[in-house]
């Protein structure tokens, strides 16, 4: 059994401030072009780093270029979700945050990072999207087709710590919440016993848990462990580089999770405010929004231009964070009360 995900709150004081200055000693600093430019300093869950560097970073750049005469630069920072919320909240200089789920925004604005209101971006903030998957090795020697039979004996099974990530949280809700969506369809009904015994029987099974969704591929690829749970596009990722066999498992019911972008308004000079404003907007834009989608996310905006990808799955029974009320109930709720509280611990 892993460890407590939530031991770590039990580090003293002084361990804590040690880790604070050790690693915002090693975070990258945003820096001005040399010639002249503008240099914009983005932090990201872990699994946007393909997207925004191959695709959305050049596409912006070479439009400020074309229509300002001005370069722009991005430094960026990518891990979990859950950590680099912390990251920002210690001080380092991010201008904009893409995070894996809304809470972490939410944390941002408390603290006073955010005063601007993300929800007023198109699509209420959401940026992007995609479904929660499992990976199996090539044939699939273990017979997993859903969820529930990553309980069986002999799974190992690999799930990022939802201490610092934002992907296994929605790991943790499409398992659990998968058993409801499929009772209620049977019985009209949710079976939230059911639900909680899968989870636990599932939980028993994971051998390693990395501090981010990327991570944990990473550990999948080098041939630990039995199976992942995991964002679809990672899966189609994997299989584009050819570098580890394996098959992506579409459950029967799965959730979709939904990322955030926020502008960090404490850190964001006047001198650079329309830079940055700029490309937020942009985010949205169509030329944006089809290169998520070419890197295997759902577009977070306009929905038929996932059809751009035909390698993204048809989800039968899909569902999304408003099935728990949102996060000001899913994460007390479900990542507290049930994962936490009475899966982990026992």
């Amino acid at each position: 059994m892993p460890k407590s995900i939530f031991n770590r709150a039990l580090l003293s004081g002084a361990t804590l401030l040690a880790l604070t200055l050790a690693i915002s000693a090693c975070l990258p600093q945003p820096t001005a072009d040399k010639g002249g430019g503008l240099n914009i300093t983005v932090y990201g869950f872990s699994i946007l780093k393909e997207s925004l560097e191959k695709a959305v970073y050049p596409g912006f750049a070479a439009k400020w270029k074309r229509e300002h005469g001005v370069d722009v630069k991005f430094t960026s920072s990518f891990a979990g979700s859950e950590t680099i919320t912390n990251q920002i909240l210690q001080g380092v200089a991010a201008d904009i945050a893409i995070l894996s789920i809304e809470r972490d925004a939410t944390r941002l604005k408390e603290k006073g990072f955010v005063t601007s209101d993300w929800r007023t971006l198109p699509n209420k903030g959401i940026l992007n999207k995609t479904p929660f998957v499992i990976l199996v090795r090539q044939g699939n020697p273990k017979g997993i087709r859903d969820f529930p039979d990553l309980a069986k004996p002999g799974v190992r099974l690999i799930h990022p710590d939802p201490v610092s990530s934002g992907g296994a949280q929605w790991s943790v809700l499409a398992m659990y919440g998968s058993e409801l969506v499929k009772s209620e369809k049977e019985s009209g009904e949710q079976d939230k016993a059911r639900a909680l015994q899968t989870l636990r029987a599932i939980w028993r099974n994971v051998i390693s848990t990395p501090g981010s969704a990327r991570e944990a591929r990473t550990q999948f690829e080098t041939g630990f462990g039995d199976a992942l749970v995991t964002y679809e596009l990672e899966g189609l990722l994997m299989k584009e580089t050819g570098k580890t066999p394996m098959e992506i498992i579409i459950p029967k019911a799965t959730i979709f999770s939904e990322h955030p972008a926020v502008v960090v308004d404490r850190n964001v000079s006047a001198d650079k405010r329309p830079v940055v404003d700029a490309f937020m907007q942009y985010l949205w834009s169509e030329e944006a929004q089809r290169a998520f989608v070419k890197y295997y996310y759902r577009s977070g905006s306009d929905p038929k231009l996932n059809e751009d990808n035909k390698q993204l799955a048809q989800i039968e029974m899909e569902f999304a964070i408003d099935f728990f009320g949102g996060w000001d109930r899913a994460y007390p709720e479900i990542i507290e009360g049930i994962f936490r509280d009475q899966v982990q611990r026992k």
